[in-house]
């Protein structure tokens, strides 16, 4: 809202200053700034109304150091988180860009599934909360909305190199280009395309569209469902792996931030023409409005853990783990760079294998040997450092520092090939 009023004062009464808010960067570091105020000072007053309200965690006794203390702890925090993410992006976004329209519906529609989760925990006493088929059902139904939308909306575009002369109707422009042998054009060319970037590949793009290649002729027609299916695998995997990792003060909330970060630069150099010519990668016109909305995201996962650090004073709750999941799955596969999840993501997805590996063997052994066997002490992966013996505060260092160094060695992926 205030990029539509600062641009509308500065082209009609030319009031010096105005015209910095055409700068992305600007406008990122504002959302950064904004969402770290509506974090901090407006979430000491909520976490003081859901504990008058008496919303509170419910602990099971899982025989963990310090555990009980967490009981009655406030919940739903991830109100905090989404309210750091909406008014930013609100306030110094293009609310006209497909880009910022598909992650704001994923904030709210992720936010109110959790929510609706943390309700029924809360409120309707039921410690199950929402039951898992309607959180798929959700996230499913989410992953349909961006799909769609990404394989069919007009403005959703990736740029690509061509050789002249084409046989496309879109016009073609040329850039000059520096090369070993001297400057020379490169023609281009917006396109519709179900490409994306392929780490530690060649040519580092990948193509859904032809997965089904071996079929034959007319394999294209599937190229949809192919897409979709990918889509909706992403989406559900990092929303749950979020809400796994989500069981210690400040792991979920720092993780995020630091992938949150890597997204922003990610986002950055795809939607620069330059930036990303000279790194050979896929340049996504229209799509720099994402770097505001990473800097919200990052503002309120940072603005978050101020009170959500050890000891926590807060817990996300579903509300804030569902969303901010589904937020860096969907922002991954706006800026084409969604097969590096499982390398940017590692520590929620460390965390979702020892979940499938301790329940999967516990399964197997139970019916080979009539007694259920573990893998680990105990699964999430956190809570097996914690049987050893190993205080919370340092079992979230020491994964923040593996997340660094996975979000550095997914920026360097880039020219890895």
């Amino acid at each position: 809202m205030l990029y539509y009023l600062f641009t509308y004062l500065n082209k009609n009464y030319s009031i010096p200053g105005m015209g910095v808010i055409q700068y992305i960067t600007f406008r990122m570091a504002m959302a950064v700034i904004t969402s770290l105020i509506v974090t901090t000072v407006y979430g000491r007053r909520l976490i003081d109304y859901l504990r008058f309200k008496q919303v509170g965690e419910t602990v099971r006794n899982l025989g963990l150091e310090g555990q009980m203390q967490k009981a009655g702890t406030p919940t739903m925090g991830g109100l905090i988180i989404i309210l750091g993410i909406l008014i930013p992006t609100l306030l110094f976004a293009k609310l006209d860009n497909v880009y910022i329209i598909l992650m704001l519906v994923t904030t709210v529609w992720l936010g109110a599934i959790g929510f609706l989760d943390d309700y029924i925990k809360v409120f309707k006493k039921n410690k199950e909360g929402l039951a898992g088929r309607f959180k798929i059902v959700g996230q499913v139904g989410l992953a349909l909305i961006i799909g769609f939308t990404m394989y069919n909306n007009k403005d959703i575009l990736v740029q690509q190199q061509v050789t002249l002369p084409v046989k496309y109707d879109a016009p073609v422009e040329y850039h000059i280009k520096n090369t070993t042998k001297g400057p020379v054009q490169v023609y281009t060319q917006d396109i519709k395309s179900t490409k994306t970037t392929m780490p530690f590949y060649k040519n580092n793009e990948f193509d859904y569209g032809k997965v089904l290649k071996f079929l034959g002729p007319g394999y294209e027609r599937y190229t949809l469902l192919v897409f979709l299916l990918f889509v909706i695998i992403i989406i559900t995997a990092v929303s749950n792996g979020a809400n796994i990792t989500d069981g210690i003060d400040g792991l979920a909330t720092g993780t995020s931030a630091i992938i949150g970060i890597t997204l922003a630069i990610l986002a950055y150099v795809s939607s620069n023409h330059i930036i990303s010519d000279y790194l050979n990668i896929m340049y996504i016109p229209k799509s720099e409005e994402l770097v505001v909305f990473a800097g919200a995201f990052i503002g309120a996962c940072v603005g978050f853990l101020w009170y959500n650090s050890y000891p926590a004073q807060v817990f996300m709750g579903d509300t804030g783990s569902l969303a901010i999941g589904g937020i860096i799955a969907v922002f991954a596969i706006m800026i084409r760079k969604e097969l590096m999840i499982p390398l940017l993501c590692g520590i929620f997805l460390l965390e979702s294998l020892s979940v499938i590996i301790q329940v999967g063997w516990f399964k197997f052994t139970k019916r080979k040997y009539g007694e259920g066997r573990r893998v680990f002490l105990m699964a999430p992966l956190h809570h097996h450092y914690q049987k050893r013996g190993f205080h919370e505060a340092k079992i979230v260092t020491r994964f923040w520092i593996i997340g660094i160094m996975l979000a550095i060695l997914s920026i360097i992926t880039l020219k890895l090939r």
